[in-house]
């Protein structure tokens, strides 16, 4: 006669002992080893305490109309500058040049949020006059919102020279964020919110490219425009004035902050867990047979069917 199963059920094995015997002390040392060690085997293994993490975010970016130009018109120092700002203009003289200039800033995608500024500038110049080199400083609103808020004054610096005069000088690159520390991961973070050119102050040590430049570099964040391919073009006619055309990108950025506390615990326990788990499954084997062979002298109870107590 063939046999079937038609119905199974788990049963229940108790081990019972009492409190000071070797068999308590061997749970208590199983209870030790398969829960301590996954936690130093996961800390041990880098990464357990996440201290860094980065997220993705376009940030909001607005030219802020002010510039600053230096023209070198000779290998000897001569040069011409302007600004928008009407006290360093007051100190160059003869040198001040006004020039013509075209702003422009683009959604290119139609997000709401600016992509990109087209800048043209236009510098007049005496006929004598050749430009070997320019520097030029831009400044910017540059805000972040998705973790921490982000609000500071930014700039973006050209600078080009060549031993050959130029007619224009044409640049195409990107406004990138650099980090020196991550951000925290909430809050706001305006320390930087603060002009990069103190456009009130009447001294020319104020407008020196050399301490701009300088203290600008001090901060933790700062913009630096990236800038693969300048293209600097030779032949200026007579009487014409000097190009700048510039193509200013604001991308994307991957920005680097400290994850909270609830987010530093999710990541840990995941790893803690994932050791444990293995863990568990040898020790719980090692007790099946220490406790079935009677390693350990225990009282067996009868087989039980489990129930809920």
């Amino acid at each position: 006669m063939a046999f079937y199963e038609v119905y199974s059920h788990p049963a229940l094995i108790r081990y019972k002992t009492s409190v000071c015997t070797k068999a308590t002390l061997f749970i208590v040392i199983v209870l030790c080893l398969t829960y301590i060690p996954p936690l130093l085997v996961a800390y041990r293994s880098q990464g357990f305490w996440v201290k860094r993490s980065t997220y993705e975010e376009q940030p909001v970016v607005r030219f802020q109309y002010q510039t600053l130009l230096v023209a070198a018109t000779s290998t000897s120092g001569d040069y011409v500058a302007w600004s928008t700002f009407p006290n360093f203009n007051n100190l160059q003289g003869a040198n001040l040049r006004i020039p013509s200039v075209s702003v422009r800033e683009e959604d290119v995608n139609q997000d709401g949020k600016l992509d990109r500024l087209s800048f043209q500038l236009q510098l007049p110049l005496k006929a004598q006059e050749q430009v070997y080199s320019v520097q030029l400083l831009l400044t910017f609103s540059y805000q972040l919102f998705r973790m921490s808020t982000v609000v500071m004054q930014s700039l973006a610096y050209v600078q080009y020279s060549s031993s050959v005069p130029g007619s224009q000088l044409f640049i195409s690159g990107d406004l990138r964020l650099q980090q020196k520390t991550p951000l925290p991961h909430r809050g706001r973070y305006t320390v930087y919110n603060v002009s990069v050119v103190d456009g009130s102050s009447p001294f020319a040590s104020t407008y020196n490219l050399v301490n701009i430049i300088g203290s600008y570099q001090e901060r933790n964040l700062t913009t630096v425009l990236s800038v693969p391919s300048p293209v600097w073009t030779i032949g200026r006619a007579a009487g014409a004035p000097f190009h700048i055309n510039a193509e200013i990108r604001y991308p994307v950025e991957v920005i680097s902050y400290r994850p909270g506390f609830w987010e530093t615990i999710k990541l840990a326990w995941i790893q803690y867990v994932s050791v444990l788990l293995i863990f568990l499954w040898v020790f719980s084997h090692v007790q099946t047979f220490v406790f079935q062979n009677q390693v350990l002298p225990t009282v067996v109870v009868p087989l039980l069917k489990p129930h809920n107590s």
